[in-house]
């Protein structure tokens, strides 16, 4: 291991966990030496003289040794937890670098803490940038999705390291552009994986269906996936299903009937929910893939609760082909909403907080590398492409086909699992917000008659310019003072 610097590294990176070690060796095998320290210096020692043995990559012990090996202007990857372990780690690398260096938080951190760190090491005459990072570990070590964000004058400065250890669409394009100023790039990735639990949710919905209604063992469901994986459907997650179904125990019965149905999370799917909530977007896909991981959670009270509460029992008498090709159609149309909602968060938080984001580039920094690749994307950079300034991406012509063509099929998915007593929040949400959507009069007018009743909030009228507002003393009882704010 280093203990001084004879060597003059690329970048450095600070954190060995699983993405950190595996973002290093796809470095060094892209030709970067890279400097790498860790809080517990073991774990350096190990990986230098285990995994990262005969590469160009510099173990050291002490923070100060790392930065002295760096080139200017000199680039350090935090690859820790997010939270105050990043702003600790910034404290202790300021005193140590110089202006002009650059330093790079690669972990998941809240898009608004990204915000002020960018702002606070700027003020030290320094730059930072928030880059999500995913992949998971193959994707770090052969090539993940990065979206960085921050101080734009770094990036000259990362973007050939960066887009070199990027995954490429098959035309080489890489994985990895630029996405905007201070939290830009935090806030892209938290929406990715928003939209993540949204597609694992849809996913588990349709095993739901053919397990509990249609009683299809883990073989039969792994062909049904396999299928699914070879025609519009085909994705990273539709893929994985498919072999998970596959997978045995050591008894040779199916490994994901043993796992035990209660979901974890880290936190983002709920980021990407309360941004929404800030911003006043209706994001009910995503949120309804949140509270489902929740509930899930609830295991000993749900085991308590299906001892007393009683609904139908599943029984399906029909064509179990007809309805699986259903099923493919209301998961196709199911995931275009979510993406959809997905998309106009991300246009919502681009006007709130100045930044540009290219909505068409971003589907391209998915299409590989990371979770939710598919070659459903590519449709999306096509619609933006065509049509740089879309409003909602369901009104691309492409979508709003395949909406039309998947919509009787959609609803009677929607309707036979309601009627079957199978859980499927996703597929209803997404359905519930396409008819609202496509509605161009909803009840709203009949709720803002009830906030002026009760708390005189006022309300526009239909035959009156907008920005009118009115108020009705309802009883006859109330005066004519009303409510000094409005918010449509």
């Amino acid at each position: 291991m280093q203990t001084q610097s004879q060597a003059r590294a690329d970048i450095a990176v600070i954190g060995l966990a699983v993405m950190g070690e595996n973002l290093v060796l796809n470095m060094a095998s892209r030709g970067f030496t890279v400097a790498v320290h860790n809080r517990t210096v073991a774990r350096v020692v190990r990986f230098v003289e285990g995994r990262a043995r005969g590469k160009t990559i510099l173990g050291f012990q002490t923070l100060p040794d790392l930065v002295r090996s760096l080139r200017a202007p000199r680039r350090v990857m935090l690859m820790v937890k997010a939270g105050a372990a990043v702003d600790e780690l910034i404290e202790q690398l300021l005193p140590l670098l110089d202006r002009g260096d650059i330093l790079i938080d690669g972990g998941n951190a809240h898009f608004p803490d990204t915000i002020r760190r960018t702002r606070y090491v700027e003020s030290k005459g320094l730059w930072f940038i928030g880059t999500g990072v995913s992949g998971g570990e193959e994707g770090a070590l052969l090539g993940p999705s990065i979206m960085p964000g921050g101080s734009a004058a770094a990036w000259p400065h990362v973007r050939p390291i960066f887009q070199a250890i990027a995954a490429r669409v098959p035309d080489g394009t890489p994985c990895c552009d630029w996405v905007g100023d201070d939290g830009a790039g935090h806030f892209v990735k938290m929406v990715h994986n928003g939209i993540e639990y949204g597609d694992m949710q849809l996913i588990c919905e349709s095993y739901q269906m053919m397990k509990e209604l249609l009683g299809m063992s883990a073989d039969d469901m792994h062909h049904v996936f396999k299928a699914w994986n070879e025609g519009d459907l085909n994705s990273y997650l539709i893929e994985i299903t498919r072999d998970i179904l596959a997978f045995k125990d050591a008894d040779g019965l199916p490994l994901v009937d043993k796992i035990l149905d209660s979901a974890g999370q880290k936190g983002t799917g709920k980021w990407t929910s309360v941004a929404a909530l800030d911003t006043g977007t209706p994001l009910t896909l995503i949120s309804e893939a949140v509270s489902a991981r929740c509930l899930s959670a609830m295991k000993t009270e749900r085991v308590e609760a299906a001892r007393v509460l009683r609904g139908p029992t599943p029984r399906f008498t029909g064509d179990r082909e007809a309805l699986l090709a259903d099923l493919a159609q209301a998961l196709y149309a199911s995931k275009i909403v979510s993406y959809a909602q997905g998309y106009d968060l991300m246009r919502a938080a681009a006007a709130a907080h100045h930044w540009r984001l290219d909505l068409g580039g971003i589907a391209l920094l998915w299409r590989g590398g990371c979770i939710i690749r598919s070659a459903f994307l590519g449709r999306i950079k096509e619609a933006y492409d065509r049509e740089p300034a879309l409003g909602h991406l369901l009104l691309a012509p492409f979508f709003r086909d395949r909406i039309a063509a998947a919509q009787d099929a959609w609803r009677r998915v929607v309707a036979t699992a309601v009627t079957s007593g199978i859980w499927m929040p996703a597929h209803a949400t997404a359905l519930g917000y396409f008819d609202g959507f496509r509605s161009d009069r909803l009840p709203a007018n009949l709720l803002q008659a009830q906030r002026d009743y009760f708390g005189a909030h006022l309300y526009e009228r239909v035959d009156r310019p907008r920005g009118e507002l009115f108020h009705t003393n309802w009883t006859g009882r109330g005066g004519e003072t009303a409510s000094s704010a409005y918010v449509a």
